[in-house]
């Protein structure tokens, strides 16, 4: 222990050591999951706008036959069948902890259900903080778990994902509730 990482969850030493990665096919197209320990420590999209360092991920394992992705693969696949509606896969973020604090705010936003990024600085106490709200949002390491897709402009317009907008609309048109559905706005 002692190392330390970074916001966008880039390890050093030990903690790269114990790193392993798999891919997942999904919906929304192949996801990089990468363990940490015994716990999910990133999730990204093929393309992701802030991809891990290939060096910080460590080697490719069979998700089947790891725990911990194996048991990511079988929750993704149960949220994207519609039978899942929160995880329960213990998650390793190692962001800073402003960072730290914008992830378990996302992990508050109900299923189903939308917050602005001025919603979460008000909430983290200062509504002047959207922005860098923001780009810890744009810096989620756990697409999906932590559900940053949740987070949506102040006009209710869809902004920037790190796994690009059409993705961002595949997840929240799942999420969203029969009776929202029929007067879809996106």
């Amino acid at each position: 222990m002692g190392e330390t990482t970074s916001a966008t969850g880039v390890g050093t030493g030990s903690d790269t050591a114990r790193r392993r990665f798999g891919i997942i096919d999904s919906p929304v197209g192949e996801l990089l999951a990468v363990a940490e320990a015994g716990a999910l420590g990133g999730l990204y999209f093929t393309p992701h706008q802030y991809p891990p360092a290939p060096e910080s991920i460590g080697p490719q394992v069979s998700v089947a036959e790891d725990k911990v992705l194996a048991a990511t693969a079988e929750e993704l696949g149960e949220y994207f069948a519609g039978q899942r509606t929160h995880f329960s896969i213990a998650v390793s973020t190692n962001g800073d902890a402003f960072s730290e604090s914008v992830w378990q705010l996302l992990r508050e936003i109900p299923y189903g259900d939308t917050w602005t990024y001025a919603d979460l600085a008000v909430r983290l106490g200062n509504k002047h903080l959207a922005q860098r709200v923001g780009q810890s949002v744009g810096h989620n390491p756990v697409s999906i778990i932590v559900p940053c897709h949740r987070v949506i402009g102040a006009d209710g317009s869809l902004t920037g994902f790190a796994g690009g907008l059409d993705r961002k609309r595949y997840l929240l048109s799942l999420e969203e509730p029969a009776p929202e559905a029929a007067g879809r706005l996106f």
